[in-house]
This record gives C-alpha cells, structure tokens and sequence, in this order.
C-alpha cells in the first residue's frame, strides 16, 4: 500500500516545530530538576523530603494559601461580572463606545504597579483622617482586614483587568453577537436568557483564558501584597523562604506546584464542559 509523504517544507516545518519544544522544555526542565535535587539533598548522603514536610506543617502556610486562593476566586467573579455586561453592551447597544471601554480597561497597564500601591496607601492613610467622624471610618477598618483584605482585591481587580478585557474581546471578535441574540430572541428569550443560554456558551474559551490570566497573576503577585502589609502565599513564601537554603527552593517549588495544578484544574474543567456541551 502506497504511504503519503509530506511536501518538503511541510516536513521541515514540523521538525522545526518539534526542535523548539524539545529546547524549550529542556531550557525549563533543567533548572527545575537541579532545584527539586538540592531541595531533597541530604548533607549525610541520600535524599530526604525533610524540607518539604516541614513546609507543609510550617505556621501560616494553610492560612496564606486559603486567603491567596480565595483574593483569585473573588478577582476572576469581579471582572467577569463587570466586563462581560460591559462588552456586550458596548456591542450590542453602544458599539462607538467600545474604543472607550477599550482605552479604560488597558488605563492599568500604564500606571506601575508601585505607583498604583503608593497611592493606594496614601489613601488609605488619608482616609480615616477625613472621615474619623463619618460611617466612612468603618468602611476604610473593614476594607484593611488581614482576612480578606478588599482593598487587595480592587487592586488586583484593576491590573487583572487589561489581560481580561484583551481576552474577552478576542472571544466577541470570534462571535456574531448580535445575529446569536437576534435568533434567540425571535425564537422568544429575554435578552437575559439569551444572553445566558446562547452567547455564553460560545464565550467559554474567551472566559476560561480571562480566568486563568487572572489567577495566575493573583497567585504570583507580590510588590502590593507586601507593600500594603499582608500575608497572601507569595508574601508569605518570601519571608519563610528565608530561613535556610533548602527551604527556600523548597518553598519555589510547592508555589510553582500550587500555581500549575490551580491553572490545569480550570484548563480540565473547561474541556470538560466543552465535551459535554459538544456531546
């Protein structure tokens, strides 16, 4: 039986292909294998996870790793239920606005992340000054509290907001909104139910990428975590990591672990309702 051959460039294409992500993960693989090795080291010959174990059971590891966890969640629901409205409204109803919206959703890319913490914490030093005498006194107490810090939230909201918006709007770009709600609506749906039970399903792609950008910058954030004086899990790996040189590597490795498994999760439920939708 005759075989198929693949044209000449097409072959080297792929070979091609094959060769840079064959240097790519070596170029990532190997300084993770060399990390995992020193970590489980033991000085006396052999190998111990005594390092890992010790982080595990260490204070304030369950405690950092709930609330980072939690600031992900609650950031991922904010920006879903303020931009995906938006954008279709921009579309649907107002589409000379959509340049607008544009330029407001990509303003925090230009504004560093110190600068946006500095007057954060100016701020939150003016504020219980010139409201000390006002219900506002209370609300400025209970946006700072260390277990769910909500001015930690804003802030990541607004630099999580260029990356979901540019994901949002690559997912509309792929969909002819306003013919998918015109059909359901001739077909009698509200334009809640049509919104709801047609254009998202097509926006699943689109809303899975704007949620993994946001955890994993969630996760991976440090500079106003620190700054404003609070304990996610990347604060909190900074300052445990320093005790010894095992432990330090030790602590990159669970967080690289922790952010891997949040982010294949989401990536494993997304095809799943993708499958199920098709089945």
């Amino acid at each position: 039986m005759a075989q198929l051959k693949l044209p000449a460039p097409l072959s080297r294409l792929r070979m091609g292909r094959g060769l840079v992500l064959l240097v790519c993960g070596i170029y990532f693989a190997v300084p993770m294998c060399a990390s995992l090795l020193f970590s489980i080291d033991d000085y006396h010959g052999g190998y111990t996870f005594h390092a890992y174990t010790e982080l595990l059971s260490a204070p304030g590891f369950l405690d950092s790793l709930y609330l980072s966890l939690e600031l992900a969640a609650a950031t991922v629901a904010v920006l879903l239920l303020v931009l995906v409205p938006a954008l279709l409204a921009a579309r649907l109803g107002a589409p000379k606005l959509r340049p607008v919206v544009e330029v407001m959703c990509s303003l925090p890319l230009v504004v560093p992340v110190v600068a946006l913490t500095t007057g954060i914490v100016g701020v939150l030093r003016w504020g219980p000054d010139y409201f000390a005498n006002s219900p506002f006194f209370q609300t400025f107490v209970a946006i700072q509290n260390p277990n769910f810090p909500v001015v930690l939230l804003i802030a990541y909201v607004l630099m999580a907001l260029p990356f979901a918006y540019r994901a949002l709007d690559g997912g509309l770009r792929g969909v002819d909104v306003a013919t998918l709600v015109e059909a359901a609506r001739n077909c009698g749906a509200s334009y809640p139910r049509a919104v709801i039970s047609v254009v998202l399903p097509n926006l699943r792609s689109a809303l899975l990428s704007a949620s993994v950008l946001t955890v994993a910058l969630v996760l991976g954030e440090f500079t106003t975590a620190s700054i404003l004086g609070f304990q996610p899990f990347s604060v909190w790996i900074n300052t445990y990591g320093k005790t010894d040189g095992q432990m330090s590597v030790a602590v990159s490795m669970i967080s690289l672990m922790v952010v891997w498994i949040v982010l294949l999760l989401m990536s494993a439920l997304g095809s799943g309702r993708r499958k199920s939708a098709r089945s």
